[in-house]
C-alpha cells in the first residue's frame, strides 16, 4: 500500500467552496472509480487556513495512475468542476508526495 499527500492551497477565500465540491462531488465521483481517501483535513493552527489536505491510499503506483487518469476524463467530474469554478478558481495551486509507511507504522 502506498499513500499519496495532496495538499490544496486555495485562492483565498475559497476553502468553504472546495471543501463543498468535496462534499458533494468529487467523493462520489472517486467512489465510482474505486479511489479510496484514507483522511482530510484543514489547519487548526499554522501559516495558513486557507489548504486542505488528505490521503489517498493506492495498492500500487499502477493502481493509482489507472484510477486517477480514469477519474480526470470522466465527463461528469470535467462539467461539476467546471460548473464549481464559474465564479473563478477555487485551488490555487497543488502539491503532492506519494509516501510508503514504515516497518512500524501503525498505518501499512
Amino acid at each position: 500500500m502506498i499513500y499519496e499527500l495532496r495538499v490544496y492551497k486555495c485562492v483565498p477565500g475559497r476553502l468553504p467552496a472546495l471543501l463543498n465540491r468535496f462534499a458533494t462531488i468529487t467523493l462520489k465521483l472517486w467512489d465510482k472509480h474505486g479511489i479510496k481517501q484514507a483522511g482530510f483535513w484543514t489547519t487548526l493552527v499554522g501559516e495558513s487556513n486557507q489548504e486542505l489536505y488528505y490521503l489517498l491510499a493506492w495498492d500500487s503506483l499502477a493502481d493509482r495512475e489507472k484510477k486517477w487518469n480514469a477519474f480526470a476524463a470522466d465527463p461528469d467530474w470535467l462539467a461539476k468542476r467546471a460548473e464549481t469554478e464559474k465564479d473563478g478558481a477555487i485551488v490555487a495551486n497543488v502539491s503532492n508526495q506519494f509516501l510508503s509507511p514504515t516497518a512500524f507504522s501503525s498505518v501499512k
